[in-house]
């Protein structure tokens, strides 16, 4: 983990989660404020439906909350989405953009994720920018270049003045349980940084570079422990407060 930037862990709760969900935010909220001070920043991104309500209940404990999409306008008749303006008016923080679920099962492209980003950040949320390779893409050796085309085309140039965090999750270990080795992140994480600072130069050093893709209580450690691995976009690990906890301790 590079110490110079403070890490931050995301629970991406994606379609899961009613009101009686909070009860695992409580548990999580209690864990934070009565163990050990977390040493990363904590969000919780919940269902657009609780995101209000989650933020009202994560605050007394500094968790700070996100949403998991954002439409690239204000406003609009576009039934069914949601603006960025909407999520930072119930609460949220933070916005998840372009995860591999939304790329693949609505079809979303480089410049759609870039256009999200751009509406997020003039809403004053701060992007979450997913980025991964296919198993086909990794095994053809196409991995390295499918995420820097990636990086080119969804990071707004607006990253240069605020903050954006990309999300390296190698799409073939998004819930299958299975992990790339450590040297495979490290590999990754290295030719995203290099990406961002050959753009951005000096603030390319300081965008936060998560790891996602059956991140979970097991390998937490070890993977956040990894260069240029700052911080985790956690899925399904982060439905219950005990093992999400887990993995903020890992920190």
């Amino acid at each position: 983990m590079t110490t110079t930037i403070s890490p931050l862990i995301a629970g991406n709760w994606k379609m899961n989660g009613t009101r009686a969900s909070l009860d695992e935010l409580s548990v999580l909220a209690s864990m934070l404020t009565t163990g050990e001070a977390p040493r990363a920043i904590v969000v919780v991104c919940p269902p657009a439906t609780i995101v209000a309500a989650a933020a009202r209940q994560g605050a007394t404990a500094g968790i700070q909350i996100g949403g998991q999409d954002c439409h690239t306008e204000g406003s609009g008749a576009h039934t069914g989405d949601i603006a960025a303006g909407m999520l930072a008016d119930a609460g949220a923080q933070y916005v998840i953009i372009g995860h591999s679920e939304r790329r693949a099962e609505h079809g979303e492209t480089n410049d759609q994720v870039r256009l999200k980003a751009v509406a997020a950040i003039a809403a004053g949320l701060k992007p979450i920018i997913c980025v991964g390779e296919t198993e086909a893409q990794r095994d053809s050796g196409q991995a390295e270049s499918v995420v820097a085309g990636q990086l080119a085309g969804s990071v707004p140039d607006a990253a240069e003045n605020h903050e954006v965090n990309i999300a390296y999750e190698p799409i073939w270990a998004i819930g299958t349980g299975r992990t790339p080795s450590n040297e495979e992140i490290a590999a990754m994480h290295a030719c995203i940084r290099q990406a961002l600072v050959d753009r951005f130069g000096d603030k390319g050093l300081s965008i936060r570079i998560l790891y996602g893709g059956s991140l979970k209580p097991q390998n937490a450690r070890e993977i956040l422990a990894v260069e240029n691995v700052n911080g985790g976009l956690v899925g399904g690990a982060s439905l219950l407060a005990k093992d999400f906890y887990t993995i903020i301790s890992a920190v």
